[in-house]
């Protein structure tokens, strides 16, 4: 069971399509984008952690997620990983959103 979204079992998470899986992982990017936009340091990293919560459920949605979109998903789950650092930038939740959108055709089609 996830720690963050309490309800989120593993088989729920693969239920869902790619393109809701990347949805719902944006939507908490977003979440940590307009908390840093309102300087809520702790609002930021509550987003992040369920967002990295989000991305390890992904991750272990083999049937999806093979090859070369796993691979860059852990790429882009690192890089999120050094917003904890120093990365916390409008600009760089921004092009992270942009990274996660372009998984799939529906979603990439979203403006941000």
């Amino acid at each position: 069971m996830a720690y963050f979204h309490k309800n989120l079992t593993q088989e729920k998470w693969n239920s869902l399509a790619k393109d809701k899986q990347i949805l719902n992982i944006v939507s908490e990017l977003l979440r940590a984008r307009n908390s840093l936009a309102g300087n809520y340091q702790d609002d930021v990293l509550h987003s992040l952690n369920r967002a990295l919560e989000l991305i390890d459920l992904t991750v272990n949605d083999r049937n999806k997620w093979q090859k070369g979109s796993l691979k860059e998903l852990l790429r882009l789950r690192e890089y999120l990983g050094s917003f904890y650092q120093e990365n916390q930038s409008i600009d760089n939740i921004t092009k992270l959103i942009k990274s996660f959108l372009l998984f799939h055709p529906q979603s990439a089609s979203v403006k941000i």
